[in-house]
């Protein structure tokens, strides 16, 4: 373990690198104690590196190597959005092996997980554990509804003035409207060097990718033989809750944490008590 003393350990803070491979340039920040297996973080629909927890990220880069990357075609990364989650995982892939990495660990939301298993899937060597949260497998009940959910919801929190993710995140009650502000604001926390939001035209195709995993058939869970942490809120109204139930199923010995009282953002509204399991997970 590194013992430096100028290692970054908040978020907030973390430098905006980029790597060039295969055409595209990435961007991509790290933080935490180099050395070891990194930590890579797959990020959900429309985000970018702005779109990251500190609350979740920083725990964990407080014991790890964590990076953090806009996959290609997103925020300050160049190149198009490829429109299916499996041309995704070869760019994530080409992101990793750019960075010289032999092995990882995950940590994946929503569409990222998505990704996730895709990339699991083609190069289990890569994998040492993995966290899926608030995702599905392909396949999944319901997943190709995710872009009208996502639209209305859009239009909804336009109606209001308010940030989409806390309609699509977060229940509409008196413990999620409160959770929902506090996540919107923890984002903000970094002030410098922000990332570009993404393209209208980046989203449409990421949507388009999403329906495509929906509506294709099941891959071949049991493959998956990697220590896996699954995760959501018990009212996840994008990727609906029992597809973590089908994942946890089909990835054998494979953990399960449902959040009471909480939708597709439960793991941001529950901070606290999942950030201290997933480091637990992710220990050595």
């Amino acid at each position: 373990m590194n013992t430096n003393d100028n290692v970054i350990t908040a978020y907030k803070d973390a430098p905006a690198r980029t790597v060039d491979a295969n055409g595209v340039t990435f961007a991509y920040r790290e933080l935490g104690p180099k050395g070891g297996i990194p930590v890579v973080f797959f990020v959900h629909l429309a985000a970018t590196l702005d779109n990251w927890d500190p609350r979740i990220i920083d725990p964990i880069a407080a014991e790890h190597h964590v990076i953090a990357f806009d996959n290609r075609g997103v925020g300050a990364s160049t190149g198009r959005v490829p429109d299916s989650v499996e041309a995704m995982a070869d760019d994530a892939y080409t992101f990793i092996t750019a960075l010289g990495f032999d092995k990882i660990d995950i940590f994946s939301f929503s569409l990222g997980g998505m990704v996730a298993q895709a990339l699991v899937v083609k190069h289990p060597g890569l994998v040492r554990k993995l966290v899926l949260t608030g995702t599905g497998p392909s396949g999944g009940k319901d997943i190709d509804e995710v872009a009208g959910t996502t639209y209305y919801d859009i239009l909804r929190a336009t109606l209001t003035r308010s940030d989409p993710k806390e309609f699509l995140f977060f229940n509409r009650n008196a413990t999620g409207k409160p959770a929902a502000r506090a996540f919107v604001k923890r984002l903000e926390e970094r002030t410098t060097d922000r990332d570009a939001p993404i393209a209208v035209r980046a989203f449409q195709t990421q949507l388009k990718a999403i329906k495509k995993w929906g509506r294709s058939a099941p891959a071949d869970l049991s493959t998956i033989t990697q220590p896996t942490l699954i995760a959501n809120g018990d009212n996840d109204r994008m990727v609906p809750s029992v597809l973590s139930e089908d994942l946890h199923r089909r990835i054998k010995g494979s953990e399960l944490i449902i959040y009471p009282d909480s939708g597709h953002g439960g793991i941001f509204q529950y901070h606290d008590k999942f950030a201290p399991v997933a480091v637990d997970f992710l220990a050595h």
